[in-house]
């Protein structure tokens, strides 16, 4: 087991530092100037010179690359409540000697980590929203439209699914405030709030809207894997021992029908932590996926650096969560 852990640890690095090298290089290499954005349009070819050698940018990316990687983990000074901070270190997240560095922002003129600091524990208030909304949707209509198959509801449920996965994010986002928050008033339109009560309302309509794009690709799932199920030998075995329905759909069924499902919901909540650049767009909604939207507008490299940082670190421990959870659904995989 240490062997599989340590495998795996060193699997989800190296896809870490994969995608992030290949962002690096893609984010330097476009056709545009971050010294002549922090500078300015007015600014004079001196200044613009004169900010780019303070950023590191004349440099060859190979150099600034190894720069990079080499203030993102390291070991420092540490600093203690009311000490003074090393102003090499201004940047940097610190615990105890460890100190990471994802650089300073050029528009916002911030250390990337506080950034981030602030919008990652709202799109993870998001992502958890949206995925209890997938879930109680999904897999409720799912198992409802198999136990009903052939009916009306089971053709319901069906077009419904197909409808929501056809209908784009952003167009269920528009129809969802139109209706919920012009019509019928009964949600804020868009934003986040001062106090928890304002965020509890502000999350409804995103995680909606996520939610329900998200449902309908499970209840088409749930429905499949179940009616895949409902034909083996060990469920007309609990049927001829006399169990009721529902327990032979819930504890028979459905559960030899989520190992399909888990991996869908692992990809989803990386993908959901990583950040709803739509939704969050759209709703305004100040978490990650929207800062990734304005840090990519800006040409601002550290802070596209970090959104990718942190969206991939997300997905692969989302994944590394999946197989820890297989083993809890399937008893044959404990081995």
């Amino acid at each position: 087991m240490r062997q599989r852990l340590a495998r795996r640890l060193l699997s989800a690095l190296l896809i870490v530092w994969a995608v992030t090298t290949v962002s690096f290089v893609i984010s330097h290499v476009l056709p545009s100037d971050p010294a002549r954005l922090v500078a300015g349009p007015q600014a004079r070819p001196a200044d613009v010179a004169r900010i780019r050698t303070q950023l590191g940018l004349d440099r060859p990316i190979v150099i600034q690359y190894a720069h990079y990687l080499a203030r993102l983990a390291h070991v420092g000074p540490t600093v203690a409540d009311g000490a003074p901070v090393d102003p090499s270190h201004a940047s940097c997240a610190t615990v105890g000697p460890l100190h990471v560095d994802l650089g300073t922002s050029y528009q916002q003129r911030r250390p990337v980590v506080a950034i981030l600091a602030d919008r990652l524990p709202r799109t993870v208030f998001l992502g958890l929203a949206a995925l209890v909304v997938q879930l109680a949707l999904g897999v409720g209509a799912g198992v409802l439209a198999a136990a009903k198959r052939g009916s009306m509801l089971d053709h319901t449920a069906v077009g419904l699914s197909i409808l929501g996965v056809s209908t784009p994010t952003f167009l269920l986002g528009v129809g969802l405030q139109f209706l919920l928050a012009h019509k019928l008033r009964l949600l804020p339109l868009d934003g986040f709030g001062r106090t928890f009560g304002e965020h509890a309302a502000s999350i409804v309509l995103p995680a909606l809207t996520l939610g329900i794009f998200g449902a309908a690709y499970y209840t088409r799932l749930v429905r499949d894997e179940m009616l895949d199920v409902l034909h083996d030998d060990h469920v007309r075995t609990a049927r001829a021992k006399g169990l009721p329905e529902r327990t032979v759909l819930t504890r028979h069924v459905l559960r030899n029908a989520l190992l399909p499902l888990v991996t869908v919901v692992g990809m989803d909540l990386g993908a959901l932590v990583g950040g709803a650049v739509v939704a969050e767009h759209l709703f305004r909604w100040p978490g990650v996926g929207a800062l990734s939207v304005t840090a990519i507008l800006d040409r601002d490299s550290p802070l596209i650096m970090g959104v990718v940082l942190v969206t991939s670190t997300a997905v692969v421990l989302a994944n590394m969560l999946v197989d820890g959870v297989y083993a809890l659904v399937d008893p044959r995989l404990r081995q």
